[in-house]
């Protein structure tokens, strides 16, 4: 038991250095696109550092005796661990290292702060209380930790889009302030920079894609954990909804991204105006994961802060 908990602790801090390590090697592989080697080995480095997470999880899993989702500590690893875990299969599937450079440093900061700067107390596996000991624990946290895991992502994705989308319109206003001068350009530069505008294109549409399909993803898992939760709190505490502040924001979280579906579909809102929805969503879910817990008093506060 003693090994168990050693390992227990020591994993994630593993691989929040070897995150460290594949964050910057995947910067690296954006500055030379051309080495393939650089790409490979970050994407080698985070699967490691994943294994290492799924395994804390396992090892807390089997050594506790009930799902590693109980305290502030075991939920940030599985959010490490999902975000890692879906950046993994999008690179797959699209062969660009462009996520990786946004996924890995957001999971490197994730897990330093779950493994480095909390608490050795908040780190702890305790005996859960009796609200705790229910097959809704599963059930209902996981749900909600995929669906944070997930919409993080497809946000990532929209400010991606944004920020893509600021610098082409950027360059762009220069291009034309050069033409005006009077630069004359030849027909095989003029030809140059309309693929290399098709290019940008393609690639914003890809993003705007992406980040469509990913949080069209995680709204169901967020839907069955809201629901899932409701019906856990009946359970408990004997009402289905209170107003606790993080069912408040959970419900806020809910509605923004519904609306972001909702215009996608029926309106048919595509590229700026739902990547803004998409961006302002990632705000949002984090004001709901740790932002209620830390700064607001209800039944889901860590009291770490207040």
């Amino acid at each position: 038991m003693k090994i168990l908990t050693l390992n227990d602790y020591q994993l994630p801090v593993i691989a929040c250095f070897l995150l460290f390590f594949g964050m910057i090697m995947y910067w690296a592989s954006l500055i030379i696109p051309k080495n393939k080697l650089i790409f490979k080995l970050s994407r080698g480095i985070v699967f490691i550092s994943n294994f290492l997470l799924g395994s804390t999880l396992l090892l807390r899993w089997v050594g506790e005796g009930y799902f590693p989702l109980s305290n502030l500590y075991e939920s940030l690893i599985f959010l490490s661990w999902t975000i890692s875990f879906i950046h993994l299969i999008v690179e797959a599937k699209t062969q660009s290292r462009i996520i990786g450079s946004l996924a890995t440093p957001l999971v490197f900061f994730i897990s330093g702060f779950s493994s480095l700067t909390l608490p050795v107390e908040m780190q702890k596996a305790l005996p859960l209380v009796p609200s705790l000991q229910s097959n809704w624990l599963m059930m209902h946290v996981s749900m909600m930790m995929i669906s944070y895991a997930t919409l993080i992502v497809g946000s990532l994705f929209s400010l991606l889009y944004l920020a893509f989308g600021y610098f082409n319109k950027k360059e762009k206003e220069v291009s034309i302030e050069v033409s005006n001068i009077g630069t004359v350009q030849s027909v095989t530069t003029t030809s140059s920079s309309d693929l290399n505008s098709f290019s940008k294109l393609s690639l914003l549409q890809t993003i705007d894609i992406w980040s469509y399909r990913i949080i069209g993803l995680g709204f169901p898992f967020l839907t069955i954990g809201i629901i899932s939760g409701a019906v856990w709190a009946n359970e408990a505490w004997g009402s289905y909804w209170s107003w606790d502040p993080k069912e408040t924001w959970a419900l806020i979280t809910w509605l923004v991204f519904a609306i972001y579906l909702h215009s996608r579909l029926l309106k048919g809102w595509q590229g700026q105006k739902a990547a803004v929805l998409g961006s302002c969503g990632f705000f949002v879910i984090w004001v709901c994961y740790l932002g209620v817990n830390f700064l607001g008093k209800g039944l889901h506060s860590y009291g770490w802060v207040i």
